[in-house]
């Protein structure tokens, strides 16, 4: 038995979506455990580019059970459509493969207007939120004020939880906000419409998790974002709203830590990161924009430009650390096919000091300076290689010196976005 979770070991966008699809063939249940329709997983099959949002990527697999945990707040709206077009798209042919939490927590539209109203007043200080509600649903789950998927399902008890929240949300967006307040009707009756939808999906999905696990069934877990977005460890308060961390995969399923082996890091072979916050090697030059176009870095969810920079090991030294990793995945390796020179971070200055270790302090953090060492480039392109003795000698040195500055074994390596275009060094589920 093999239980195994993927993190993202940066600030998200790492290419989750291509490890967690091909890690799904060893799996017989993946399990989404954090987030919401803040995010994006991309995904090739065959020639096919196929964007998912809430639901995991194994839905692409046939004979796969996915599910959507109680850490995941989910948008009714969004999660219908996503499935609708799947299903239209032939990739959906059996319900009880996708199960619902019945704890989890529903975005409301009320979560919406004020994440995109509080942003439109934060003028220099915004975040860089989606705008999608995921936060401000966040707030409402941890402030006990939350509308579970198991109360939309009883209209008596959703009627009365909505009218409470509004009381309290119509004071917020029209005094605070200045924005207009909902009335309890244009709610009610389209989410009832939702529940009815969502009601074969909903389960105690972790009591069915907890009975796959000792029946020896493989499970693997899924995230959204990156470590240095996590609530608690990440780059505070510029990260998103959940635990992204590996530690999210058990509060946000219901299963036991003990059950989990496996705890594997996505990492870009470079880095990139949306929204505001510390980025010490970000690229504000033509080789920042230039690695930009290379790697198409823009948001599958928002389709904003990202921040590009060079590989960080400070940064995936950290998601080691705190995640406890086994294993780190290297994605878009091909992204640097054309460069003459690479440059690595090996760590920080600040002040004139040398620093070993990742600043807690924000303060500090955006005032860091890299350190950088340089490798040869390969300039040749490597999307066709299928082993690792395959890639050229630069290329080979390049990822072992990744794995000696993050002090963690790489177990994969991405050259391409479609699955065949992946150099599998070890399989966690083995």
């Amino acid at each position: 038995m093999a239980n195994v979770v993927v993190v993202g070991a940066q600030w998200g966008d790492e290419g989750k979506g291509k490890v967690v699809d091909i890690y799904t063939e060893h799996a017989d249940d993946v399990v989404r455990y954090q987030g919401g329709n803040n995010a994006g997983h991309t995904l090739v099959v065959g020639e096919e580019k196929i964007i998912l949002h809430l639901i995991p990527s194994g839905i692409l697999h046939e004979g796969k059970r996915c599910f959507i945990g109680n850490g995941v707040v989910l948008d009714p709206e969004v999660f219908i459509m996503e499935i609708t077009r799947l299903k239209e798209k032939g990739r959906i042919s059996d319900d009880s493969a996708l199960l619902l939490s019945e704890s989890l927590h529903v975005i409301m539209p009320y979560h919406k207007r004020i994440d995109l109203a509080r942003e439109a007043k934060s003028g220099d200080k915004k975040i860089g939120t989606t705008g999608r509600g995921i936060g401000p649903a966040y707030e409402d789950k941890i402030g006990r004020r939350g509308i579970r998927l198991m109360d939309l399902l009883d209209r008596e008890v959703f009627a009365r939880k909505l009218r409470d929240n509004l009381e309290e949300k119509n004071v917020i967006l029209e005094k605070l906000l200045g924005d207009k307040p909902f009335t309890f009707e244009e709610i009610y009756e389209q989410y009832c419409g939702y529940a009815e939808i969502l009601r074969k999906y909903v389960a105690d999905t972790a009591l069915i998790l907890h009975n796959d696990i000792q029946a020896g069934k493989k499970l693997l877990f899924e995230g959204a974002q990156g470590t240095l977005l996590d609530v608690d460890h990440g780059t505070y308060p510029f990260v998103t709203s959940s635990s992204t961390c590996a530690g999210g995969a058990a509060t946000g399923s219901g299963v036991s830590p003990r059950t989990i082996n496996e705890i594997i890091g996505i990492s870009k072979a470079y880095v990139t990161r949306v929204g505001s916050g510390p980025f010490p090697t970000e690229l504000l030059d033509a080789e920042g924009e230039r690695l930009r176009q290379a790697g198409n870095e823009f948001g599958s969810t928002t389709g904003r430009p990202r921040r590009c920079g060079w590989f960080d090991a400070m940064v995936v030294r950290y998601a080691v650390r705190v995640n406890g990793l086994t294993g780190v995945a290297i994605t878009k390796l091909d992204v640097l096919n054309d460069f003459d020179t690479i440059r690595i971070c090996t760590g920080y200055t600040h002040d004139g000091k040398t620093l070993t270790d990742l600043p807690a302090n924000l303060a500090v953090f955006e005032k860091c300076q890299p350190v950088y060492e340089e490798m040869p480039g390969w300039k040749s392109d490597i999307c066709g290689a299928r082993s690792f003795d395959e890639l050229p000698e630069t290329a080979k040195q390049y990822v072992r010196r990744l794995e000696e500055l993050i002090g963690c074994p790489i177990v994969l390596v991405s050259v391409g976005p479609r699955r065949d275009q992946t150099i599998t060094l070890r399989n966690p589920f083995a």
